[in-house]
């Protein structure tokens, strides 16, 4: 979450809204989730048409990711590798879709406790990828992927922006200065 104290007319001129005429709120802001921006903090500007989109999408290519495998599969055939090696390849990829499926499925939940062991399985993730593909078309039937994370750091974000300006006992900002005679 990146916190917005204040916005200076360079940031609100480079957005293209005028200078300040509709500003900001003070903050925390969302974090933009892939394909969906910031639209599922309100579920605005098109959020279910996105989801659609996403779910198609991700069906669709793990669907034609499947044909490349299968016309790889029929190469290890005509080359007459033998059986060992073909059923070498299909349980390599049935075992890393499912384990990239897992982690990817839990990636939407809980940030990675160590990010180190995560970046290791990014291999093993790029062979499974229809897992990972698979894991988004399901998880849009629900929310968008990892909406429920980021919706709770930003809520947890917010709750710690207001505890944190409610509890300022003087704000020199907001305090009346006495006329002098």
């Amino acid at each position: 979450m990146s916190e917005n104290n204040g916005e200076s007319g360079s940031d609100a001129a480079g957005r293209g809204d005028g200078g300040g005429a509709t500003a900001t709120p003070a903050g925390p802001r969302p974090e933009p989730i892939r394909f969906f921006g910031t639209t599922w903090v309100d579920h605005d500007h098109g959020y279910g048409l996105r989801r659609a989109g996403v779910a198609i999408g991700s069906l669709a290519a793990a669907v034609a990711a499947c044909f490349v495998l299968r016309f790889a599969y029929e190469g290890l055939r005509l080359a007459n590798t033998g059986a060992f090696v073909n059923v070498l390849v299909v349980v390599m990829f049935a075992i890393c879709s499912a384990l990239a499926f897992r982690k990817t499925w839990e990636g939407f939940s809980t940030r990675p406790s160590d990010p180190d062991a995560d970046r290791s399985l990014q291999g093993l993730k790029a062979i499974g990828f229809i897992g990972s593909l698979l894991a988004y078309f399901f998880r849009t039937f629900t929310e968008a992927p990892g909406e429920s994370l980021h919706r709770e750091e930003y809520e947890a974000a917010r709750a710690r922006y207001e505890r944190r300006r409610g509890t300022r006992t003087a704000n020199p900002s907001g305090r009346k200065r006495p006329k002098r005679r």
